[in-house]
């Protein structure tokens, strides 16, 4: 089974191909602003190293979130292109529980960030001692001190932290947590494509119209409508 597998939740995208589980091509690529114009060409190029055309996908997979709103749904809409055009099934999975692979199979706690803006995070409790990562705390978006509130059922017990809501927030963790708190190598803090396709091994194929973004709160374009409407003088 061809697996081909993105995540773009983040500045830092991800791409990767594997072959009845084994992984035969991946990339990390800063994206930024300019994702819509390197995803498909770096998507085009790893099946050129895997030797594979794109009718060889047996399955598109990819995180749908939470994360850049932007980021979110480019990556998406183009695994629902892709699906369209060959027919074949999607797969989602949530970029903080792909975050969380990178610990797979280790006994500790495994808190992942991502920088959710507004001085929140996106954030996550995991416990990483199986292949697949069990949710403790499941995703959701709070200031980073309410979350950290949610950890305090789990005693004195060490907690690995990952992503760059982890970096961004590294003192205020430190001093809350102090030695429990066990931050993540750099290596460590970006999601990996080829860790996505174990996850999406493990969930439901689904339509490509079924695949949905999950952003656990409304985007800045709905901020503004919404408090176009509250502004508005009442009757009009």
């Amino acid at each position: 089974m061809n697996i081909l597998t993105i995540d773009t939740s983040t500045s830092l995208a991800s791409v990767a191909i594997t072959r009845d589980a084994a992984l035969v091509a991946e990339s990390v690529f800063l994206c930024d602003r300019s994702l819509s114009a390197r995803l498909i060409p770096e998507i085009e190029r790893l099946l050129d190293v895997a030797g594979l055309a794109m009718e060889d996908i047996d399955l598109f997979a990819g995180s749908v979130g939470p994360g850049s709103f932007t980021g979110v749904r480019a990556g998406l809409a183009t695994l629902q292109g892709l699906s369209l055009a060959t027919g074949k099934k999607c797969a989602g999975f949530s970029s903080l529980a792909l975050l969380a692979m990178n610990f797979a199979l280790n006994p500790s706690l495994v808190c992942t960030m991502l920088d959710a803006r507004k001085q929140e995070v996106y954030a996550a409790l995991f416990d990483s001692s199986q292949t697949i990562p069990l949710p403790l705390i499941q995703d959701c978006v709070l200031p980073p001190e309410r979350f950290l509130q949610l950890l305090e059922p789990w005693g004195n017990a060490p907690v690995i932290f990952a992503g760059e809501g982890a970096l961004r927030y590294h003192d205020l963790i430190s001093e809350t947590l102090g030695a429990r708190a066990v931050f993540a190598s750099a290596a460590h803090n970006v999601g990996r494509a080829g860790n996505g396709t174990v996850l999406a091994r493990h969930a439901t194929p689904a339509a490509p119209d079924q695949l949905l973004p999950v952003y656990l709160r409304a985007s800045e374009a709905e901020y503004a409508k919404l408090n176009r409407q509250q502004s508005k003088p009442a009757g009009n």
